[in-house]
């Protein structure tokens, strides 16, 4: 009996440099079908870049929010559009796609000017935050190579015309992908923008992220809504303020242990800062959703919230001057003209009466 045992164990042993070599000799049909996840592996001496780390942190449970809700209002139709192309930016003809995603924008430098927090901002290249959603960066380039091909070629009125029937060139499901990774990089330098967004609620840190995905940089010279929003922290937490870990999502347990205000004058004061930009003013109604969401009454009751900043924020009026100078002056030609034409008849019959 022991020595039928050591057979069997000795053959199982021989076996196995055999069953090793037979992987690499598999047929491709048969490796073809096995998950794909494996060639997806990121070598061990590959550069993370900061982009994907910033992905890889994130987890839904960061935010006091629901993030699935997030993406969908980012996505909207209404908000900034949905087309599975790519297209050019009204303003300044860059290459957008899905709901205004940048796909040539360089890795900048956003340096942090607030001493009280040492959360850094984050402005990754279009290429790293593409990659991080898990995208091939030669398909971007492709992407990119058929933009320009059709921005050499085609006017302002051609890419009017052809937008919402340009064959897509990313799915849908691509689209949402890169709606959530511009959400995450939102929260992430909303956390650098504004000290306290830990403690806040949920809708008050929805609707901070909300400013930082539309605005990107540009909320950095709004002076008078980042003075109001991080005012009353000096003293109140010092140097514990700025325990943030710059390189991940988790707040220091002290710092958010230290109580926020919440009180309603506070937050009136921060959107009369806002209510008074540009900004509201031209985008009024999602203004009025994204102002409202910072009172901290607004998850009792949304619409009375939504009512309350509506009835301050007014709408834009519009004044054609312009148009109206340029009749005022066509008004005064013509009145010249028929005075002119007057006086021509009436000296005509003047000298017919002499000559006769």
């Amino acid at each position: 009996m022991p020595h039928s045992v050591s057979a069997v164990v000795l053959a199982l042993f021989l076996s196995l440099p055999a069953l090793s070599q037979s992987t690499s000799g598999m047929d491709p049909i048969t490796l073809a079908s096995t998950p794909a996840k494996q060639s997806a592996e990121v070598p061990a001496d590959a550069v993370i870049t900061p982009a994907a780390r910033m992905v890889a942190d994130f987890k839904d449970g960061d935010v006091k929010f629901d993030m699935s809700e997030l993406v969908e209002i980012l996505r909207d139709r209404k908000h900034e559009g949905w087309v599975l192309a790519a297209y050019p930016d009204p303003r300044t003809r860059q290459p957008l796609i899905g709901a205004g995603f940048s796909l040539d924008l360089p890795e900048r430098e956003h340096p942090q000017t607030d001493p009280l927090n040492q959360h850094q901002f984050l402005e990754p290249s279009s290429a790293d935050l593409w990659q991080a959603a898990g995208f091939d960066p030669d398909r971007l380039n492709d992407i990119l190579k058929v933009f320009y091909q059709r921005k050499r070629k085609w006017s302002k009125r051609t890419w009017r015309r052809r937008l919402y029937s340009l064959p897509a060139q990313i799915s849908d499901e691509d689209a949402t992908e890169l709606v959530r990774i511009g959400a995450i990089q939102a929260i992430y330098n909303a956390r650098a923008y504004c000290r306290n967004f830990d403690r806040w609620t949920g809708p008050q840190q929805m609707a901070i992220t909300q400013l930082v995905y539309q605005m990107g940089v540009n909320l950095q010279h709004f002076d008078e809504f980042l003075a109001e929003i991080n005012s009353g922290t000096e003293s109140a937490a010092g140097p514990q303020l700025a325990a943030m870990d710059s390189a991940t999502f988790a707040p220091d347990a002290d710092a958010a242990a230290i109580p926020v205000d919440q009180s309603p004058e506070f937050w009136q004061g921060v959107q009369k800062s806002l209510i008074g930009s540009q900004w509201a003013h031209k985008y009024r109604t999602r203004a009025i959703a994204v102002i409202a969401m910072l009172d901290p009454a607004y998850q009792d009751d949304p619409s009375a919230a939504e009512q309350r900043v509506g009835a301050v924020l007014r709408p834009a009026v519009v004044r054609h001057r312009h148009r109206h100078a340029s009749a005022t002056r066509r008004q005064v030609a013509a009145r010249r003209h028929r005075g002119h034409a007057r006086k021509g008849r009436t000296a005509a019959r003047v000298r017919s009466g002499d000559r006769a």
